[in-house]
């Protein structure tokens, strides 16, 4: 035998006696299971998994780093702590609701607006050198009535802000002498709707005085809120309420064009003196000083808000009395 055919016999020959299977017939696996499935080595650039299986083989579900792999066909199911979706941006949290302002003032509902077209008289006239007319009500059809506040010795904040909140159409008569410092309290009072008219320089009773010293009072008050807010008034309260002929032709000759007393004064436990509110009445309230029925600020508050009920109650609201005189 030459050496060639030699070394193909060696090729053939079964190793360590095992016998070479004919073509066609799978090879068997000693110590393993007829039909098992033969792992088959990866690519040497297959990445392989977990259980060193490559993870590109058929049929094979990676799971994601961390992941278990689940049954074929599933998904894999994460590992650890469970994602939940991203939240909505929610924003800055809400302030509470306020309440109406009605109801932070212990009203039972806000006040009625009054009419936008007022039912008034002719417009009062001062015809130089007649006297100015003297009102103490309004002849009016409008279920309203009207709140006027005198000297401002009391300043109380609460009051603008109620004043503010509620829409109070209020006329406030100012004596220089007893504001004093205080014009910018009444300042803050225009701002928020409230109308300044005069009530003299000096507080002091006219009744008998001479024409000069009379018209020196309402004049110079007039110059003195002209100053002050640049407006000059056209409404003029006696101090006391007290005038006689003299007053009424001095108070024209200033640019008045109405007198005003009132019908119903507010006293300090919130009363009205027994009488009963009709439309087109002047409210009159003496805010400081000394006296039987004169209001300190805190008063003034509290004893407005009282009446405002009264005046719900009774089926009415609150007018400006610039827009009926």
């Amino acid at each position: 035998m030459t050496r060639s055919a030699e070394r193909g016999r060696r090729a053939t020959a079964p190793a360590h006696g095992h016998e070479v299977p004919p073509p066609g017939r799978r090879t068997e696996v000693p110590g393993r299971r007829s039909g098992a499935p033969v792992r088959r080595p990866a690519p040497p650039d297959s990445p392989l998994d977990a259980s060193g299986r490559p993870a590109d083989a058929p049929g094979h579900h990676a799971g994601p780093p961390g992941g278990r792999a689940d049954a074929p066909g599933r998904p894999a199911a994460p590992s650890g702590r469970r994602k939940d979706p991203p939240r909505r941006h929610a924003g800055p949290p809400r302030a509470p609701a306020r309440a109406p302002a009605y109801r932070r003032w212990g009203l039972a509902g806000p006040l009625l607006p009054a009419p936008g077209k007022p039912d008034r008289p002719p417009a009062p006239r001062a015809v130089r050198p007649g006297p100015a007319p003297v009102v103490d009500r309004v002849a009016t059809r409008d279920k309203v009535v009207f709140l006027t506040f005198d000297d401002g010795a009391e300043k109380d904040p609460r009051f603008t802000r109620m004043v503010r909140e509620l829409r109070l159409p209020v006329s406030v008569f100012l004596t220089d002498s007893v504001v004093g410092p205080g014009y910018g309290h009444f300042a803050r009072l225009r701002e928020v709707g409230a109308t300044v008219q005069n009530h003299t320089l000096d507080h002091i009773a006219l009744r008998g005085l001479p024409y000069a010293g009379q018209r020196a009072e309402i004049c110079g008050q007039q110059d003195k809120l002209r100053q002050r807010f640049g407006v000059r008034p056209t409404l003029f309260r006696p101090p006391y309420g007290v005038y006689d002929t003299t007053t009424l032709r001095a108070a024209a000759d200033c640019g008045i064009v109405a007198v005003v007393l009132w019908r119903v004064s507010l006293t300090a436990d919130g009363g009205t003196g027994g009488a009963r509110l009709r439309p087109g009445d002047i409210v009159h309230a003496h805010v400081g000083g000394r006296g039987a029925g004169r209001l300190d600020g805190a008063t003034l508050t509290r004893v407005t808000v009282d009446l405002l009920r009264r005046i719900q109650e009774q089926g009415l609201t609150v007018g400006r009395l610039e827009d009926y005189l």
